[in-house]
């Protein structure tokens, strides 16, 4: 795990060119967070559409916060909190769509399988040395022969 040490600057005063800046950093695309951008109730399922274009369906008979729902409540359903809940106010009801997503095996399966493919293909510093230190070697040792 990365230490990160935070900085306090209360007392920097707001310049125009330091708001400019945030506002700049706050229009930059948000590529690691789960942000929603739609629902659409598609009989049997939710379709969730997210901010690259991409979506899931979630099929409505998997989640229990959904059992006294009418076919005309699903239109009342909308997106919340910064693209991360389903809301409808009517019913008083905010569901996580992580949470949906996370209650679906395959979905978590699948989920599991990319990022084990994508931490694999990672390079530590560690693991970089230990590349080098056997390609002076003349590559990755050979496994020694047990002898029974």
């Amino acid at each position: 795990m990365k230490t990160v040490k935070v900085k306090v600057q209360s007392d920097t005063p707001v310049t125009e060119s330091r708001l400019d800046e945030a506002i700049r950093r706050g229009q930059l695309p948000r590529n690691n967070s789960l942000h929603a951008t739609a629902v659409n109730f598609i009989a049997p399922c939710l379709a969730v559409s997210f901010e690259d274009g991409c979506g899931v369906l979630l099929p409505v008979a998997n989640y229990p916060e959904f059992d006294d729902f009418e076919v005309e409540d699903f239109a009342g359903l909308s997106v919340g909190f910064a693209g991360t809940a389903l809301c409808h106010e009517g019913k008083d009801l905010h569901v996580s769509i992580a949470g949906m997503i996370s209650a679906s095996k395959p979905l978590m399966t699948m989920a599991a399988s990319v990022i084990a493919s994508r931490n694999g293909r990672q390079s530590s510093a560690a693991k970089a040395e230990a590349a080098r230190a056997n390609g002076k070697k003349g590559g990755r040792p050979r496994k020694a022969d047990m002898v029974l």
